[in-house]
């Protein structure tokens, strides 16, 4: 899990690397930054928990460790999900950087047809409003898990 954690700090390195916006670049790199500090603190504790007894309270620190990479990986990718959503320049060719801005082009075109199909959507309600459907929008989070090998199991 610690070894995930910090795959996504460079995926999100690499998406504030290229954001067209200063401030989502910022907030992205915060998020990296923390995502970064609570998966090495994870690892750590992992390993010291290998090599000492079983015992309750180096598990529920384990687990507690754990929850906490949970939640800075999905701020992470919310974080992305803005830097993608403003824009990203285009990454050498032949790149890892250019495989992170296809996926995230990927995600971003699922978006926006998303998008654009809710807003043909004529259901309106008592007040006139546009109604939405049921079916929310695609996230970066949903097409990370859609493309981890352990998801495919």
């Amino acid at each position: 899990i610690a070894a995930d954690g910090q795959e996504l700090v460079k995926f999100g390195q690499i998406i504030a690397k290229h954001c067209l916006d200063k401030r989502c670049s910022t907030e992205l790199l915060c998020a990296t930054q923390q995502t970064h500090t609570i998966s090495s603190q994870l690892g750590i504790v992992a390993r010291v928990k290998a090599v000492t007894a079983e015992s309750k309270s180096s598990s529920e620190l384990l687990v507690s460790n754990a929850r906490n990479l949970i939640q800075a990986v999905l701020h992470l990718l919310k974080a992305a999900e803005a830097a993608c959503v403003k824009g990203l320049r285009q990454p050498l060719p032949d790149s890892e950087e250019e495989e992170v801005a296809a996926f995230c082009r990927q995600w971003r075109k699922k978006l926006l047809w998303h998008r654009a199909k809710e807003s043909l959507n004529s259901d309106r309600d008592e007040l006139g409003l546009r109604k939405t459907r049921a079916r929310a929008e695609p996230t970066l989070t949903a097409l990370v898990q859609e493309q981890s090998p352990q998801a495919k199991h």
